[in-house]
């Protein structure tokens, strides 16, 4: 599922302002990538990315300025198609008068904003990568614990919303219950966040839905979070083999990134949410270079590797 974003949605995100072309407002921006159509306006359009936000800065206006009006006019109306989402001008520059009149015939809306050409780019890019992402829902409950996004996951009534709460007990925040949306901004990116109807919200079984910020404070919620570790909760199988040591690595493909996964068995007894914050600040720990797992094994051949030689 890919977000719409409109250029009335741009506008209003970054405090636009119109100069013209209000009926195109309602046009779908499609891409976050951006163009500054410097070659555009010396005649090249083999490769002109027509579907693309135009941003003029100091340098497009400069040269447009020694074109003369007609063959300027002429650039601005091939720029203008049906597919342009929107002409934006920054540093609070003055708009060609070409422009203005080759974007109102089209019904193209000209933007201007005060910020310098680079600032802006990066601000709308972001925006649009934002929103543009795709996203898909998952069921689960994501925590902010220790400032890892983790992700918890596990079969209808083993006890995610039950451990979420321990942990926003404990100190950690609460990003999304039941239903959590994630998007991938970039290839190494995915940022989980709640739908709006469900934010802060958490169901308890038994006591109902509970509100996580009126109870606990702004301070035990967060509204997106990037997605680090995946705990997959499952009810305890005795003829399972669990990892007892720490060396096996799970993976979970979502989209086309592999997130590291950690699995959890639930029996009565264990204080899961210990379990999953620890874990967390294990997995903190060997991104930090040290691995306990991999200590205990490299001492214990050593150790296997002393006695043989003795026994020799």
């Amino acid at each position: 599922m890919t977000k719409s974003v409109t250029v009335k949605d741009l506008k209003e995100r970054l405090n636009l302002e119109l100069i013209c072309g209000e009926e195109g407002l309602e046009r779908p921006i499609s891409t976050s990538d951006l163009s500054r159509p410097g070659l555009e306006l010396t005649g090249f359009f083999s490769y002109y990315p027509e579907d693309r936000v135009q941003l003029f800065g100091m340098t497009e206006i400069s040269f447009s300025e020694g074109m003369s009006s007609d063959e300027c006019l002429k650039r601005f109306r091939q720029m203008c198609t049906d597919r342009t989402p929107a002409f934006v001008v920054s540093r609070h520059l003055e708009a060609p008068k070409e422009l203005i009149q080759a974007a109102t015939e089209a019904k193209i809306p000209v933007l201007r904003s005060k910020l310098k050409t680079t600032r802006l780019s990066v601000y709308v890019t972001n925006y649009l990568e934002s929103q543009l992402a795709p996203v898909i829902s998952m069921h689960g409950v994501l925590v902010d614990i220790y400032g890892l996004g983790v992700l918890i996951m596990g079969s209808s009534g083993v006890g995610k919303s039950e451990t979420a709460l321990e942990l926003v007990k404990r100190g950690h925040r609460l990003v999304a219950d039941d239903n959590v949306e994630i998007r991938q901004e970039d290839e190494l990116t995915l940022i989980g966040q709640s739908p709006a109807i469900i934010e802060h919200l958490l169901e308890i079984r038994g006591l109902g839905i509970i509100n996580v910020m009126t109870l606990f404070g702004a301070g035990a919620v967060r509204s997106s979070k990037k997605l680090t570790i995946v705990v997959h909760l499952e009810n305890w199988d005795p003829d399972k083999h669990y990892d007892r040591v720490g060396l096996d690595e799970e993976k979970i493909r979502i989209f086309d990134m592999d997130v590291p996964k950690i699995t959890v068995p639930v029996r009565p007894g264990r204080n899961l949410a210990v379990i999953i914050e620890v874990a967390a600040m294990n997995f903190r720990l060997k991104n930090m270079g040290y691995n306990a797992a991999e200590r205990f094994t490299q001492d214990l051949n050593n150790l296997i590797g002393q006695n043989s030689s003795m026994t020799d």
